[in-house]
């Protein structure tokens, strides 16, 4: 497939892969996207998902690219059609800590303050503000302007590797936002799967989210709010590969989630998702020139935050390719909670 000698190729139409492209199209270049799933297939779309930075790992440039997203978000909260609220909630745990987690920043300008009721099982909690996005919504609003600004998506692209890619497509730089398939595509065995999965509800009348976790990594329950739906999860499970919905873990999902919320009883369930966050020891953001001029701009390992680093990632990605200008290497910075 060749679209028309285009500027750029994007691999890939998750959250990060449209992000990129929108922000190279309506710079005004001509772009291509190339996926194997169309966006509402992908893991963004399975997210629940609250802007943080959830199992991100080491890189001091996190903290900017959370930042530059959050504007961004904030920005679009008054647009209905792009399915971002801000909304309050709490994040719990069933241990003790001395204060509230190091990446809570509030998005209304407002530190963390103590939650004073907490769900049965749970020893402390932080009440913040922070956007919580529909994802099926706002990957539908990236889409649309998206088109508006003249580029072109593709889906049913499998290939094997990134030399393969670059074989159907003319553009002189290809940006590869392809997740966990870099795993395979590129390949990069750093990049490992963490496997979620959510169940999707009816609204019994819930406007605040609610995290709870626990010491082990898989004790995560979550509740997010979105107008008539609630989005319930969920699951950390390192290694796993499956992206079928489990009928005993949905079961369990719902279960804790009744456990914080009562009201979720007598929700009527609506759909089933399961996906694959990207976990890498550092997000890649780099790029590498090619024999015979051509350019690739890698843009994934974002694990559980693509989101919450999308905008900030993708105007690094952006700059790599109409500048060719490589930034400074990740160095070590704190590592993100959510």
């Amino acid at each position: 497939m060749r679209n028309q000698n285009p500027d750029v190729t994007v691999i890939g139409a998750g959250v990060s892969g449209l992000t990129t492209a929108l922000c190279l199209a309506e710079a005004g270049l001509t772009v291509s996207v190339l996926a194997a799933e169309p966006p509402l297939a992908t893991t963004s779309a399975v997210a629940g998902a609250l802007w943080g930075p959830y199992l991100v790992g080491r890189d001091e440039r996190v903290e900017r690219w959370t930042q530059e997203t959050l504007a961004r978000f904030l920005g679009l909260a008054g647009d209905p059609a792009a399915g971002i609220t801000l909304t309050s909630g709490i994040e719990a745990t069933r241990t003790a800590p001395e204060g509230p987690p190091d990446w809570i920043t509030t998005a209304d300008g407002q530190p963390p303050r103590p939650a004073t009721a907490l769900p049965a099982g749970y020893a402390a909690g932080w009440r913040f503000s922070a956007p919580v996005i529909a994802m099926p919504v706002y990957l539908g609003y990236l889409l649309t302007r998206l088109e508006r600004a003249g580029a072109q998506v593709k889906d049913g692209c499998r290939f094997r590797s990134l030399a393969e890619a670059a074989a159907q497509t003319s553009a002189p730089v290809i940006v590869n936002c392809s997740g966990a398939g870099a795993h395979h595509l590129v390949p990069d065995p750093a990049v490992t799967p963490v496997r979620g999965q959510a169940v999707t509800v009816t609204n019994p009348g819930i406007h605040e989210f609610f995290v709870g976790s626990g010491t082990d990594p898989d004790d995560l329950t979550y509740l997010f709010p979105h107008r008539d739906t609630v989005v319930l999860g969920g699951t950390n499970q390192p290694g796993d590969w499956n992206t079928r919905p489990d009928p005993a873990t949905a079961d369990r999902i719902v279960r804790n989630a009744v456990a914080v919320e009562p009201r979720l009883a007598s929700a009527r369930v609506l759909g089933h998702r399961a996906g694959l966050r990207p976990a890498r020891p550092s997000v890649r953001l780099d790029a590498e020139d090619l024999p015979g001029g051509r350019r690739i701009v890698h843009n994934y390992g974002h694990g559980g935050a693509g989101i919450t680093l999308s905008w900030g990632c993708a105007l690094d990605a952006a700059g790599l390719v109409r500048t060719r200008e490589t930034p400074p290497a990740a160095g070590p910075g704190p590592r993100g909670r959510r």
